[in-house]
C-alpha cells in the first residue's frame, strides 16, 4: 500500500495496491474452501432436512411444556425455535439454558416490528443447525421444562 515513507511524507501505490494494507488473509480463505468442500460433501439438500427435523422434534418438545408459547411456526421456516414461557424473562430462560452448556439468543434479535406483530417484546431464540443433536434438543427441552415447573410449583405454593 506505501511506496515511500519519510518523516515529511508518504507516497501511497497507485491503486488498487494502495487500498491492500498487509498480508492477505489467506487462512480464511483456505477456511472457507475447506468448509465449503465439507458442506458440498454432505450435500446442501441432506442439511436442510436434518435441520428441518431436527427443528420439527424441538418444536415438538417445547410445545409440550405447559407456559411454552412458541412464535413463529411456518412449516418452511429456518431452523430457530423462538419462544416465550410464562412467568420467566427471556433473560432468566436463555441464563438456565446457558448454565447448562446451552447457546440461544434472549432479546429482540433486531425484529421488533414481527415480535410486536406477536404480542411480545423478546424471545428465546435456539438456532438449529446440522451439527446439533436430537439428544442437544433433549436437554434443551429438559431445562425449560424444568423452568416452568419450578413456575408452576411458586403459583400453587
Amino acid at each position: 500500500m506505501i511506496a515511500d515513507v519519510t518523516f515529511e511524507r508518504t507516497l501511497y501505490q497507485p491503486a488498487p495496491n494502495k487500498f491492500e494494507a498487509g498480508t492477505g488473509n489467506i487462512a480464511d480463505a483456505v477456511g472457507l474452501g475447506a468448509a465449503l468442500d465439507y458442506v458440498e460433501r454432505i450435500g446442501l439438500e441432506n442439511i436442510a432436512r436434518y435441520e428441518h427435523d431436527l427443528l420439527a422434534y424441538a418444536t415438538r418438545g417445547l410445545a409440550s411444556i405447559s407456559g411454552v408459547r412458541l412464535i413463529g411456526t411456518a412449516d418452511d421456516k429456518a431452523s430457530v425455535a423462538s419462544f416465550v414461557l410464562n412467568g420467566h424473562t427471556t433473560e432468566e430462560v436463555g441464563k438456565a439454558l446457558n448454565q447448562e452448556g446451552i447457546a440461544v439468543r434472549s432479546g429482540h434479535h433486531c425484529a421488533q416490528p414481527i415480535l410486536r406483530r406477536f404480542g411480545v417484546e423478546a424471545t428465546v431464540r435456539p438456532s438449529l443447525a446440522f451439527y446439533n443433536t436430537c439428544e442437544e434438543v433433549d436437554l434443551l427441552v429438559s431445562v425449560v421444562q424444568r423452568l416452568a415447573w419450578s413456575t408452576g410449583r411458586k403459583a400453587a405454593g
